[in-house]
């Protein structure tokens, strides 16, 4: 139970951004802040570094002398994937439009991805493990570029 308890965390705050996404609740205070150009950057860049920051994993796994060190990064990678709904909600209560709402979409089925990994599959299969890997993979490299795009137009129009 405690092992997997950023499982729980991680859900409970993606159905709560799913709530006041559906049920249009607005903290008025926090939509105020949101309205304001230099907020949503540096909440942004705040996102942007955690969604960086998350590639670590990768790092280290494909370092053969940080090995050691891949367990403590794979709980921090579990724990920062829990509270990216929560981040998200601090930069933006809502999905967005177009390539916004497509970035959304696959953030959060990334998250979702990510919050049922093998270890809570109990998966021991070669294949699902490499499908698996394969598509968060992905995923992750799709977001990535899309939120450098995003980084982009947003400074661009400025």
């Amino acid at each position: 139970m405690s092992k997997n308890l950023y499982l729980i965390l991680g859900l409970l705050l993606f159905t709560l951004f799913v709530l006041q996404d559906v049920f249009e609740w607005r903290w008025e205070y926090l939509q105020q802040l949101q309205a304001d150009q230099m907020y949503r950057r540096w909440s942004g860049l705040a996102l942007s570094m955690v969604i960086l920051f998350q590639w670590v994993l990768s790092i280290v796994r494909a370092t053969p002398k940080w090995e050691e060190k891949s367990l403590l990064f794979y709980s921090i990678h579990n724990w920062m994937g829990a509270l990216t709904p929560l981040l998200f909600y601090i930069h933006s209560m809502q999905l967005g439009f177009a390539y916004l709402f497509l970035l959304s979409i696959t953030f959060f089925g990334n998250f979702l991805l990510g919050m049922f990994n093998l270890d809570l599959l109990k998966s021991k299969s070669q294949v699902v493990f490499q499908g698996w890997m394969i598509l968060h993979v992905s995923m992750s490299l799709f977001i990535s570029f899309i939120t450098i795009y995003h980084i982009w137009i947003v400074f661009y129009y400025e």
